[in-house]
């Protein structure tokens, strides 16, 4: 029997419809788990990286809790307490008592204090952490710095660790500062806090003809009658300052005479007895604001506002004319004047008696640039 070519021929195209579906079966189950395999790698991956961020969370955390622990203020206190000397004496047939620290200076064991802790007092000691006590002599005072150094003639040298002394220039507001001093005469005590300002002046009750003590830090530490001299400190333990006032029936508001001025004074207080370097304008005033602006209808709003200027003074000697009575000083050397203490600071920093200035004045809202020699403060 012959077989009708017709049969033959759907029986091919059924059996190629089958093999193509089998065959696109293969091609798609290939394709599906090249495409799993695909998304596996990136599955992969991404739980990689999860893990990754994972570890650096770990890490991170990790560094934040060491270096929280690396304040260890009784190692600070351990290094330092040797270093930090109670000062005593008489003066006005009471007790006078203040703090110091030890400091090198080229080799020459020196105790540094406040002027405002020895001035006027007779009978000086000073007395070490071990108990020790020794005659203290006053070497220098400066009333305008309220600095004072002392040499202890009898004390052995192995009683003398001086404190590493850093420069202050580098302190911010917001660094963390410690105190180490002797206040209602409790020896060695301990107070921390932060430097909440730079910068200021202050006027000491018994600073000489009312001139104000330029460039101090405002801290928080606790200060209180007996810390006066002794040091402000970083936490590593290095000297950023010298504590020496505080406000009246404050709280948290203390100062200190910054590093700087100390180490640019000590060795004239050391070798001569005196620094008469600080440099003088001669004038009184106070600070400019909003309100004293639209009183007087001044076209600036800060400043310092000439009160009153020195007969014979620097400023009434000014070129091309004298510094007048309600000038408002906006700049100095084309650097921007904002008040009092930013005026006195800048002056305190950077010039020495004789040393020529730019002022940059409003006067009746014209602005005037007055060449100024600058002289040396009168003597106390």
């Amino acid at each position: 029997m012959v077989s009708a070519p017709g049969r033959h021929a759907s029986s091919i195209v059924a059996l190629m419809f089958v093999a193509g579906l089998i065959l696109g079966g293969i091609v798609t189950t290939y394709v599906l788990y090249g495409q799993i395999g695909a998304l596996n790698t990136k599955l992969s991956n991404v739980e990689s990286q999860i893990s990754s961020l994972n570890v650096n969370q770990t890490a991170y955390y990790q560094n934040f809790t060491l270096y929280m622990n690396q304040t260890d203020y009784s190692v600070i206190y351990d290094e330092v307490k040797d270093s930090v000397v109670v000062i005593s004496g008489t003066a006005n047939g009471g007790t006078v008592e203040g703090s110091g620290f030890v400091y090198n200076l080229t080799g020459s064991m020196v105790v540094v204090t406040n002027n405002h802790v020895v001035s006027g007092a007779t009978g000086i000691s000073v007395t070490f952490s071990d108990g020790n006590g020794y005659a203290a002599r006053v070497n220098g005072t400066d009333p305008y710095s309220d600095l004072a150094v002392l040499t202890l003639p009898t004390a052995p040298q192995s009683e003398f660790k001086p404190l590493v002394v850093l420069n202050s220039s580098s302190l911010k507001v917001g660094d963390e500062v410690i105190a180490i001093g002797n206040p209602y005469g409790l020896t060695g005590s301990m107070t921390t806090g932060i430097v909440s300002a730079l910068g200021r002046t202050i006027t000491e009750s018994n600073t000489p003809g009312g001139y104000a003590i330029a460039n101090i830090i405002q801290t928080s530490t606790p200060i209180n009658p007996g810390n006066s001299g002794g040091p402000l400190l970083t936490l590593n333990g290095t000297v950023v300052g010298i504590t020496t006032a505080i406000v009246t029936n404050s709280q948290g508001l203390g100062f200190a005479v910054p590093s700087e001025t100390i180490v640019k004074e000590v060795p004239s207080l050391a070798a001569v007895g005196s620094y008469n370097l600080h440099s003088y304008l001669g004038v009184e005033g106070s600070d400019m604001d909003y309100d004293t602006a639209q009183s007087m209808n001044a076209n600036v709003t800060y400043g310092w506002l000439i009160g009153s200027v020195i007969a014979g003074s620097p400023a009434s000697q000014a070129k091309p004319t004298s510094v007048h009575t309600n000038d408002i000083i906006i700049a100095l050397n084309a650097t921007r004047v904002i008040n009092g203490d930013a005026l006195m600071s800048w002056i305190e920093q950077n010039t020495v008696p004789g040393d020529t200035v730019v002022l940059t004045v409003v006067r009746e809202n014209q602005t005037l640039q007055l060449t100024v020699k600058l002289g040396t403060r009168p003597l106390p």
